[in-house]
């Protein structure tokens, strides 16, 4: 007989109510249902009026169903260690998933599923409910329509290298020192952000830059980059923004090549991308740069840095940038 593992039906419960007022077997009852004689032992000692051991197919049904509702009520997340896990890393901005993908690793024999997490958080008797709905990435937040940017002037990259001409191996992620590169702008001040990512680790360097300029933007990027041995400096992908105008003087100062996205492709640079959107969580659109201390730019990068990753395997960029370094240097 083919084990089925799906709830009793009422019509099920109805024939088991009248053969057993038959006095059949359960063995019997489960060969004409077409269950398993445990199946129906469990239903009979489950079910059962608890008074008078009576079986009446309505009431067991009724019964197996608010068992059910209260199944889906029980307190998620119970466990104190997990639970003070799961509060902390929310309130550093990582998923469900990278805290799912991670604890195992941090407190071996601990773990918990990313969806277990999801219904937590919107448990409605979860304390602190709004709370933690704020630290997702995505939580509640209303799509705007886009607006007219900043109007910038249009700068002629002079020698401008095509991303077309960039080797093909950056593609694969398999070598460490490939960098995208992008700026993230304030409409509160001229401050704005240098934002480096490399490719094969997603390792993040974050600089607070008082004008997006070329002059500013070549002299930070020289200046982080200079602090990787030279394996480490393979390739810069960047946008076609004016602060990139200096790429020539960065690529003599450090040896680093340099290549330009094609227009409106930020999918090209679609790391920086992705990686500007975990800065953002920090410092929303809106945020006045010039008010963010060099300490508390230092402080997001770290914490992004550390921040473990699906793509990577749940490690770290750290993690995986400190590795490769190492075998290279």
């Amino acid at each position: 007989m083919e084990k089925r593992y799906n709830h009793l039906s009422l019509e099920e419960r109805d024939k088991i109510t009248v053969m057993k007022s038959e006095g059949k077997a359960i063995s019997e009852i489960a060969r004409v249902i077409g269950r398993n004689k445990g199946t129906i032992s469990r239903e009979l000692g489950r079910n059962s009026s608890s008074e008078y051991k009576l079986y009446l197919s309505h009431r067991a049904h009724g019964r197996a169903e608010q068992r059910k509702r209260e199944a889906c009520k029980r307190p998620r997340l119970k466990n104190s260690q997990i639970l003070a896990y799961v509060h902390s890393k929310l309130k550093e901005g990582w998923s469900p998933e990278q805290i799912s993908g991670r604890i195992e690793t941090e407190h071996p024999g601990l773990s918990i599923s990313y969806e277990a997490i999801y219904q937590y958080i919107y448990d409605s008797k979860t304390a602190d409910r709004k709370g933690l709905i704020d630290c997702l990435r995505r939580a509640h937040r209303k799509r705007k329509q886009k607006g007219i940017g900043r109007k910038t002037q249009k700068t002629k990259i002079p020698n401008r290298i095509p991303i077309e001409a960039r080797p093909a191996l950056v593609e694969t992620r398999q070598q460490f020192g490939h960098w995208e590169g992008d700026s993230l702008v304030s409409r509160k001040s001229t401050v704005s952000l240098s934002s480096l990512v490399e490719r094969k680790s997603r390792l993040l360097i974050l600089t607070k830059l008082q004008r997006k300029s070329a002059a500013e933007t070549c002299k930070a990027v020289v200046n982080r980059l200079n602090n990787f041995p030279d394996k480490a400096r393979r390739t810069l992908t960047m946008d076609n923004g004016s602060e990139n105008a200096g790429h020539q003087e960065i690529t003599a100062a450090i040896g680093i090549k340099c290549y330009f996205a094609r227009p409106y492709a930020s999918w090209q640079r679609g790391t920086n991308e992705n990686t500007n959107g975990l800065v953002r969580w920090y410092l929303p659109k809106g945020t006045d740069f010039s008010k963010i201390s060099d300490e508390h730019i230092a402080q997001i990068e770290t914490l992004i840095n550390n921040r473990p990753r699906k793509c990577l395997g749940f490690k770290t960029p750290n993690e995986v940038a400190s590795s490769c370094v190492a075998l290279r240097d």
